[in-house]
């Protein structure tokens, strides 16, 4: 099973213009698949940019051909109805021509938060997000919904324009017990740590079918910083993703940028590069990809951290990076 790799849309370090221009050109430069990040802030000032990430699907599906199209997640509890996410990405699979998946997940308090509707406990988080599951696929029937839940309501809607196969949903999950909850109810297993062990336990589910890159597949993402320079590598690195060493269980809690920016104060830049491959050198970045294909997983998504260095990036290093990852993975 050969990997396929992806480039990420992130939202919070480009404009929408930008954001649909590097999205040709990760196309253009040999990606299999594209993931785009759903925010309503971005994780730091530093990055500044939070765009509306379902317009910029819009617009990428019309500008690209072939690569697949991904949320990689988009929360469907508080900021969004689940009902009008189902709306959203039926609409969005027609102008994609059946590239789009539906990547879900129990959300960032940095995001839904906006809504003034507060920030539940992560259990209960996890029960909004299967009951809006249930909603989303029961809509994407095309029959008229009635449905009277624990944390929603759905009254006598319908999703009108459907696209001829049903939206594959991806979830987002930490451990077994979220595979325990979420498998039987996803097509794709989606997660940011190369951890075997989930891949295991998704296999061993008796509702779930088997990841092997075809049906199912299990999506990963890893931060790069790539530059021709290491120390700026490191530095930019350092400023717009130390974010990123808080972890997920202190991640989805942080309600501000100012938030994230306390918590990571005593981050330093070699802790940072430490942890993100930084600099010139695409064997360093293909030893750290190498995890993920390592633990099973069958797509893998890269983020090139920094807005401004992005055409350079797909210009200068993606397609002799790409070669390579295929080289060592196959």
């Amino acid at each position: 099973m050969t990997p396929r790799f992806g480039y990420t849309l992130m939202t919070e370090q480009a404009g929408p213009k930008d954001l649909v221009r590097y999205a040709i050109g990760a196309e253009g430069a040999g990606f299999d698949f594209e993931v785009c990040s759903d925010h309503y802030f971005p994780w730091l000032s530093a990055q500044g940019h939070a765009p509306y990430a379902w317009s910029v699907l819009g617009a990428v599906a019309h500008a690209t051909e072939r690569v697949e199209l991904m949320t990689y997640v988009t929360c469907p509890t508080i900021r969004y109805h689940p009902a009008v996410i189902a709306q959203k990405a039926a609409t969005l699979q027609i102008l994609a021509d059946g590239r789009f998946t539906l990547g879900l997940g129990s959300g960032e308090n940095l995001n839904e938060h906006v809504v003034g509707m507060g920030w539940p406990a992560v259990a209960d988080r996890q029960d909004m997000l299967a009951e809006a599951i249930e909603i989303i696929r029961t809509l994407h029937t095309g029959e008229l919904v009635d449905f009277r839940g624990e944390f929603f309501q759905v009254d006598a809607a319908r999703v009108w324009d459907l696209p001829d196969q049903p939206v594959p949903i991806g979830v987002a999950v930490a451990g077994e017990s979220g595979i325990d909850t979420f498998g039987p109810l996803a097509d794709h297993l989606i997660a940011v740590e190369p951890d075997p062990d989930l891949i295991s336990a998704w296999n061993a589910q008796a509702a779930t079918s088997t990841i092997d890159g075809k049906g199912t597949r299990a999506i990963g993402q890893i931060p790069i910083s790539w530059g021709p320079d290491r120390d700026a590598a490191v530095e930019r690195a350092h400023d717009q993703f130390r974010w990123f060493a808080g972890g997920w269980d202190v991640n989805a809690d942080l309600r501000t940028t100012a938030g994230f920016a306390a918590a990571t104060q005593y981050v330093t830049p070699d802790d940072v590069a430490g942890n993100i491959p930084c600099g010139p050198d695409l064997d360093q970045i293909v030893e750290a990809v190498k995890p993920f294909w390592k633990a099973g997983f069958t797509d893998i998504a890269l983020v090139q951290i920094g807005g401004e260095t992005q055409d350079e990036f797909l210009r200068d290093a993606a397609p002799e990076l790409l070669e390579r990852l295929r080289a060592a993975s196959s």
